[in-house]
């Protein structure tokens, strides 16, 4: 299993996961040629390797024909220079070369933008000015973040605690503190802190890219890792390097079909309901095999009583945010369905590894759960005792015995 792991000890920006990425690997040729295909006029990019107290780095670079990039952290939140609305940021995402997925997944995030702006100033989303996210760096910083992880097909994304910074910032409504209004709005319930440096160093497309990406938060999970890369800010911060490092490498994944998602501290997940009472009851079984097969964590069915007092089923699947436009295009055909909810939960999980013990009747595997290092649960694979029963002939439930036995003198 691929694992990103972002580490934020001196926040975020957009331009500086960009950086990081490509540090860690993503061609950057790749990169350009997705990026121009937004079809928007009056900008370029460019990438150059510099130190940061100390830290040599990737750094990112938007350059608008007439005008002056000035993102992370050296952001302060004003442009003297036009501004896109979300209409035209949709336009133009939706005739780029991301995949579906993509264009989907960076649609919402400009929505969460739009979203935040409004409750914010109390303007109705249509009639939204994005002064910050709007300008032509701010599109590039996100559409590159959502291409750059795409490209790195990452089964997990953890994000550590984010740094986000003190004192003043300097917006085109005036002087707030840090974290700016925005930025705070999108890290609800993310783990945030604040070292006293006097400087903004989460910025609100730094938030929008790692709370939309991240399925867990808290410390390097167990990896092997694989590349390192260190994506560079503006500024050069006296207390620590101007940079968000990103770990690339892989984690055991000991999902059999249809187990939980990958253990983690906190995991943010997209949980989709609807109800069924007029559809083929053969046709579900298809449906899960379907929802599984592209990656639903879990699919299950309950009986529920409907409106005229028809009988129907509930259909709940529970996956990865990022999954939510394949599960959603999945029901909608395969199912009678015309409507789905859904919401976004954050989701606790035991860490879990596949330990293989041996029993009189041959090999067992167990999938072992375990909390800060201490095993809480140990269940054998019901295909391996299946598998030993028909080939001895003992019943299955005799089996199961003596596989924990085994398991507890092992």
């Amino acid at each position: 299993m691929k694992v990103l792991y972002f580490d934020c000890f001196a926040g975020a920006a957009g331009d500086m996961i960009v950086g990081a990425l490509l540090d860690a690997g993503l061609p950057f040729e790749e990169l350009k040629r997705a990026l121009g295909s937004l079809a928007v006029e009056g900008w370029d990019v460019s990438v150059v390797r510099v130190v940061k107290t100390g830290i040599t780095a990737t750094k990112f670079r938007v350059h608008e024909h007439a005008h002056v990039h000035d993102g992370g952290h050296g952001h302060d939140h004003q442009h003297d220079h036009g501004h896109h609305s979300l209409d035209q940021i949709y336009a133009a995402i939706n005739r780029s070369s991301l995949s579906d997925a993509g264009k989907a997944r960076a649609i919402a995030m400009f929505g969460r933008l739009g979203e935040a702006e409004s409750a914010i100033h109390g303007i109705p989303i249509d009639k939204i000015h994005l002064h910050e996210v709007g300008a032509i760096d701010s599109i590039i910083d996100i559409v590159g973040a959502v291409f750059a992880i795409e490209w790195f097909k990452a089964d997990r994304i953890v994000v550590s605690p984010i740094n986000v910074g003190s004192g003043m910032v300097r917006t085109e409504h005036g002087v707030f503190p840090v974290p700016a209004p925005a930025t705070v709005t999108l890290v609800k319930n993310a783990p945030v802190y604040s070292t006293g440096i006097q400087s903004e160093l989460l910025t609100p497309t730094g938030a929008l890219i790692l709370t939309e990406f991240a399925s867990a938060y808290g410390p390097v999970p167990p990896m092997t890792i694989e590349k390192v890369g260190y994506g560079a800010g503006d500024r050069d911060l006296k207390e620590t390097p101007n940079v968000v490092r990103v770990l690339v490498g892989e984690s055991e994944d000991v999902r059999s079909a249809g187990a939980a998602a990958p253990a983690g501290p906190s995991m943010k997940v997209v949980v989709l309901e609807c109800e069924i009472d007029d559809m083929n009851p053969q046709i579900f079984g298809v449906l899960m095999e379907k929802l599984y097969a592209a990656g639903a964590l879990e699919v299950f069915y309950s009986a529920v009583q409907m409106k005229k007092n028809r009988p129907g089923t509930l259909m709940t699947i529970v996956a990865k945010p990022e999954q939510r436009e394949a599960m959603t295009e999945i029901v909608f055909r395969e199912s009678t369905t015309i409507g789905i909810r859904h919401q976004e939960l954050l989701r606790e999980c035991l860490d879990r590894e596949m330990v293989t013990v041996t029993t009189t009747l041959g090999p067992v595997r167990f999938k072992v759960a375990r909390r800060d290092g201490r095993v809480l649960n140990a269940q054998p694979e019901f295909e391996d005792l299946a598998k030993l029963s028909n080939e001895r002939g003992i019943p299955i439930k005799d089996v199961q015995a003596l596989a924990h036995k085994a398991w507890l003198e092992r």
